[in-house]
């Protein structure tokens, strides 16, 4: 992957944490950037950018401490999501991915031409968001 495109993704990662940026704003970004989605991996602090050819990065993201929960709480990832959404003064994506772990989700993916968000935990349980119209 080309130089720009990786400060492309590294730009969206540190946004989503130090609050530059919102969600809708870092798929904008993406998207113009000529990528098709990301994956957030909690276990390993990762997002991984991919582009249609098959290309990709991975980036890392801040180390964290706290292990992944082995319940998949699907309510409780609905409501972080929610949380997300309304982007309220004390939302932050450090405290959205902190309380996710707790709900045992794993990570998620994200399809810009699916327009949606496949959020996983440890025991392959799903729960699918779609971008808002």
């Amino acid at each position: 992957m080309d130089a720009q495109r990786i400060a492309i993704a590294q730009k969206c990662l540190d946004a989503a944490y130090d609050r530059t940026m919102d969600f809708p704003e870092i798929v904008g970004t993406l998207i113009a950037g000529g990528f098709e989605g990301y994956a957030v991996d909690y276990r390993r602090d990762t997002a991984t950018y991919f582009l249609p050819d098959g290309d990709s990065v991975v980036l890392d993201g801040p180390a964290s401490d706290a292990a992944v929960a082995l319940p998949f709480d699907q309510a409780g990832v609905v409501a972080l999501i929610r949380w997300a959404q309304a982007n309220p003064p004390d939302y932050s994506y450090a405290g959205f991915s902190a309380k996710a772990k707790a709900c045992g989700c794993a990570g998620y993916i994200v399809s810009f031409p699916g327009r949606r968000v496949l959020y996983y935990g440890r025991t392959a349980e799903t729960h699918v968001e779609h971008f808002p119209r």
